[in-house]
């Protein structure tokens, strides 16, 4: 799949079959994700894949609520961006960051994999972020669902381009 169609295809699932995805291709798709455009080189991006004892444990810290949906997809990658106390600095990694999840999205729509980018508000908890090993300065950008697709999400409405594009003399 040429990199126009995978994004203008990919879609936010949140339906999924039962099958995580295997270590190889989970592997790939983090490697993308390393070729994220960062200033200075500072690769500030951070990937925990969430296995089944730190997903019990993360459920249970969170609640009932929050487990539900952590339970969607058969595999749960965190990023994170690690942070270095500049304003402007950190600014530019968190979106570094933001940038190689949306590589592991498009590669994943590419293998045909289901995919989903969600912020729960729990992974700021402190008991969550225990759990998970967030120490030291480090900000989750993303809890990054994937999985085979158990379903078709149909595309949403965009603005039209001329809504959003401003030129200026």
């Amino acid at each position: 799949m040429d990199v126009e169609r995978a994004i203008r295809s990919r879609r936010t699932h949140k339906q999924y079959g039962r099958e995580p995805v295997d270590e190889a291709t989970l592997l790939e798709l983090l490697d993308l994700a390393r070729y994220a455009p960062n200033h200075k080189l500072t690769q500030p991006w951070r990937f925990r894949v969430l296995g089944p004892e730190t997903r019990a444990r993360i459920e249970e810290a969170a609640g009932e609520k929050e487990a539900m949906k952590l339970r969607r997809a058969p595999t749960l990658v965190l990023a994170t961006a690690v942070l270095s106390g500049d304003p402007h600095t950190d600014e530019e990694d968190l979106q570094a960051t933001a940038a190689a999840v949306y590589a592991v999205l498009l590669g994943a729509t590419a293998r045909g994999m289901a995919s989903y980018w969600r912020t729960p508000k729990v992974f700021g908890d402190d008991a969550v972020r225990r759990v998970i090993g967030l120490d030291r300065p480090e900000r989750v950008v993303a809890l990054i669902h994937l999985g085979p697709p158990a379903g078709n999400p149909p595309e949403k409405e965009r603005l039209p381009l001329a809504e959003v594009l401003i030129t200026l003399p």
